[in-house]
């Protein structure tokens, strides 16, 4: 039963933060863009951190809690199995997600009339994305036997 429990807890938190990503890159962003009104995409980040945030947390530590349901911590990066090349790879792109974000709120969002930096916060949005639909794909590959 606490193993239904996380996972489920898990994918709900996938859902909120890759929904609301996919959102952000493929609705918001390619207005904002057009328009030159970055304040779209800072109105929309705003309210969707509430909710996004909460959810990138349960899954981190649901995550770790799977993580060690199927293997000791010391063999996290082993990679001598799909399981820990799987844990591996999870853990590198919650380290980039983190990296993009801490960069983007202390160096992109404060300079929010600056042009050129919100492009860059444009592929920092693209890349956050990416890492977010890369986590679903790895997931998928805990319960079909790997991702590849």
């Amino acid at each position: 039963m606490l193993y239904k429990t996380l996972l489920l807890l898990h994918l709900l938190g996938a859902s909120i933060w890759v929904g609301g990503h996919l959102v952000l890159a493929l609705r918001v962003l390619p207005r904002a863009w057009r328009s030159g009104r970055w304040s779209m995409v800072h109105e929309f980040e705003e309210h969707f951190e509430t909710i996004g945030l909460p959810a990138l947390f349960i899954q981190i530590v649901t995550g770790v809690w799977l993580a060690l349901r199927y293997l000791p911590l010391n063999r996290w990066f082993s990679l001598t199995s799909y399981v820990s090349s799987h844990i591996a790879l999870k853990l590198l792109f919650l380290g980039l997600t983190v990296a993009l974000a801490i960069h983007a709120r202390l160096f992109l969002i404060p300079q929010k009339e600056n042009t050129q930096a919100m492009y860059s916060l444009a592929f920092h949005i693209i890349g956050v994305t990416t890492l977010a639909v890369l986590f679903v794909w790895i997931g998928v590959g805990f319960r079909t036997g790997g991702a590849w």
